[in-house]
């Protein structure tokens, strides 16, 4: 999954980018949980599964940003 795949999804959940971070990442918030967390963006490179399921994780969103995209 890039990083603009997971920014969309993350979007329709009611997540929002804040900022950039150092480098390539990129820091968003979750308003459900109040979580931060810096996100890689490393343009048209897959995001390592590891690191999209801890974001997932650590978010509790696991049903909900998996599910196929409506559009």
């Amino acid at each position: 999954m890039h990083y603009r795949e997971l920014a969309k999804r993350l979007q329709k959940l009611g997540c929002r980018g804040l900022r950039q971070g150092k480098r390539s990442h990129r820091v968003w918030h979750n308003p459900e949980t109040g979580e931060v967390t810096a996100i890689p963006d490393w343009g048209n490179k897959d995001l390592a599964p590891g690191t999209v399921r801890a974001i997932i994780r650590n978010w509790v969103l696991i049903e909900r940003i998996l599910a196929p995209s409506s559009s």
